[in-house]
């Protein structure tokens, strides 16, 4: 299989998951379930940083608009998805790589809390992971994510202008060259963002 169909069938089965996850919620009574805008216009789209806050693993509320200032990277991933679990690494490494004042990743699972809890316990990360709802679903498709597929990669440049967003695994090179772009060229990676 070619890598466009893999990506398609990724793609299609990470919205599937994540229907059946939302709508799950509903039909075993654990939450309502808003009605979400599935419009296509222009001014639908976010172009900016949002306002919003998620809880992390322990359940703390963090809020995302207080990481302007910096380039934040935001990746929406599942611990089922295997594309996402292949990123993690080198979002680490890159987390790693960057003085944190000038560079934050930041995760969002689209998961239950209980996967994500035995995940990071078994794979652990250097960056915040929060636990996503059925609005930071509808934000992903406002932010670029049309299919809101997984794993969603977006970019933020220190103002809190989006500056990327792409559907499915991100590539080293992709991430090394959106960050020459929005980094000051007096601020070199701490050891280097491609992990050597």
């Amino acid at each position: 299989m070619n890598a466009g169909k893999v990506a398609v069938v990724t793609i299609l089965a990470g919205s599937l998951s994540i229907g059946a996850a939302i709508f799950g919620q509903k039909w075993l009574g654990e939450g309502s379930l808003p009605r979400l805008s599935l419009g296509r216009s222009a001014a639908d789209r976010i172009d900016n940083l949002p306002d919003f806050r998620l809880p992390d693993i322990e359940g703390r509320q963090v809020q995302i608009s207080g990481f302007i200032g910096k380039v934040v990277i935001i990746n929406y991933w599942a611990s089922w998805c295997p594309p996402c679990i292949r990123e993690l690494p080198m979002l680490i490494r890159l987390q790693e790589a960057f003085d944190p004042s000038q560079v934050q990743v930041v995760g969002i699972a689209i998961d239950r809390l209980e996967a994500v809890e035995q995940f990071i316990e078994d794979h652990p990360v250097n960056f915040p992971i929060l636990i996503g709802d059925v609005e930071a679903v509808e934000l992903s498709r406002r932010l670029g994510n049309r299919l809101q597929g997984l794993p969603f990669t977006v970019i933020f440049d220190h103002h809190g202008r989006r500056a990327f967003s792409q559907v499915g695994e991100v590539t080293q090179a992709t991430l090394d060259t959106q960050l020459q772009a929005l980094l000051p060229k007096t601020q070199p990676p701490k050891t280097g963002a491609n992990g050597g």
